[in-house]
């Protein structure tokens, strides 16, 4: 089988238009999370968010461009074009037809609904504008990456809620690895920071007012982010003869299901996808010294989580680092792993833990070294990202340092 790297990365959240501002924030432990600005906001109960501010479209899409994009496919665009940047490709002929596109989200194009729904139901308007199902449709970044970069293989968009990126980057591994492609841009985006959006996941009653506190014995909740991370993963032997610049090496994935609860997470669930990432990857749990968390800040999550990481690892869970990023950015939903993928790689990369900031309390069901609110100078070697879902579907890639 293939040995798989990344060279390429690019990314747009609430805490940087770009991989070096995103690294520069989690290196000094700023926080992107603030009052939301939209229309309607004054309805809601929930006012905060992880928003990506002064993401400006013009310069960027042209007027036709603009009625095919929902802010989600503008993230994702945005993302896909540094990272391809990045990785110095340019995709004609056999390249071309050897290389997809796989993308997670968990909404799709919110936005889209969330305005057109106004006018119909609030406005009464009785037509909509022609383009409202390609520009809502789950696979739209998807499509349109591929038709930006020539992409011809392998392109679909994998919705699997919060893990919805990590089991894209998933699939496109296993693809790169067993030779079906030689490479696939990968990672997912989210948008649902809309009076639509926030309003539903209110309903779950499982958001904070005021902060994303992951781990804090005082966490009160999760908060909703915004975004797109997006990464070349590529044939190593295909990079190496290009003399390309290697970002990390992807080692293993594991994929579970709770078959338990649709909201509820399953330590069992849990663990059993660090296990098979680990037994994936042929590593041993000592090898592990960084895991990027699910983390969401919610008090049944969180203490999951952590029992699931002790489970695994034994003893060597108390050497293990383990932080969220979502205390920052927030929670991007199905675009949430691969902007957390990004701290795996600064890690590996650059020997910086990104921490888990907002921590106030300690929990005594949450008794692991978090990395609480300051980065962190840590030689690492291998690290894990956790994802788990609503509806129990959990996601885990193991990253080693090259």
């Amino acid at each position: 089988m293939n040995r798989v790297v990344i060279t390429g990365a690019g990314t747009i959240n609430a805490l940087g238009h770009s991989v070096d501002e995103t690294f520069d924030a989690m290196k000094n432990a700023r926080c992107g999370i603030g009052a939301l600005d939209f229309q309607d906001v004054d309805r809601l109960a929930i006012k905060i968010g992880g928003q990506v501010r002064g993401f400006e479209t013009e310069g960027r899409f042209n007027r036709q461009q603009m009625s095919l994009y929902d802010r989600f496919t503008q993230f994702t665009l945005a993302a896909a074009k540094e990272a391809v940047a990045q990785s110095g490709l340019s995709f004609h002929g056999d390249l071309a037809a050897q290389s997809g596109v796989i993308l997670g989200t968990a909404g799709g194009g919110v936005n889209t609904w969330d305005a057109n729904y106004r006018l119909v139901y609030e406005e009464g308007k009785n037509r909509v504008h022609p383009f409202v199902v390609p520009k809502l449709m789950n696979n739209a970044a998807a499509s349109h990456v591929s038709m930006e970069h020539n992409l011809k293989g392998p392109s679909f968009t994998v919705a699997t809620a919060c893990a919805s990126s990590n089991h894209a980057m998933a699939q496109a591994f296993a693809m790169v690895r067993s030779g079906l492609a030689t490479t696939i841009l990968t990672g997912g985006s989210e948008s649902m920071l809309c009076f639509g959006g926030v309003k539903a996941w209110e309903g779950l009653r499982v958001m904070s007012k005021d902060a994303c506190r992951p781990f804090s014995a005082n966490r009160n909740g999760m908060v909703q982010g915004e975004g797109a991370g997006v990464f070349v993963f590529e044939n190593m032997d295909h990079a190496k003869a290009r003399g390309a610049d290697i970002l990390a090496e992807v080692i293993g994935f594991g994929m579970s299901s709770d078959a338990a609860d649709i909201v509820m997470p399953s330590k069992a669930g849990a663990a059993r996808a660090m296990q098979m990432a680990l037994k994936d990857a042929g590593i041993a749990t000592s090898d592990v010294g960084y895991i990027n968390a699910h983390g969401t800040g919610t008090a049944a999550n969180d203490k999951t989580e952590c029992a699931a990481v002790a489970d695994v690892f034994g003893a060597h869970a108390d050497d293990l680092m383990i932080s969220s990023t979502k205390s920052m950015h927030g929670h991007l939903i199905g675009g949430t792993g691969a902007v957390e993928l990004l701290a795996c790689i600064m890690a590996l990369r650059e020997g910086v833990i990104a921490p888990t900031i907002g921590y106030e309390e300690p929990d005594p069901e949450c008794a692991l070294d978090v990395v609480p609110n300051e980065a962190r100078d840590a030689k690492v070697d291998v690290a894990l990202s956790n994802a788990f879902a609503f509806g129990g579907m959990n996601a885990v890639i193991a990253l080693r340092r090259v």
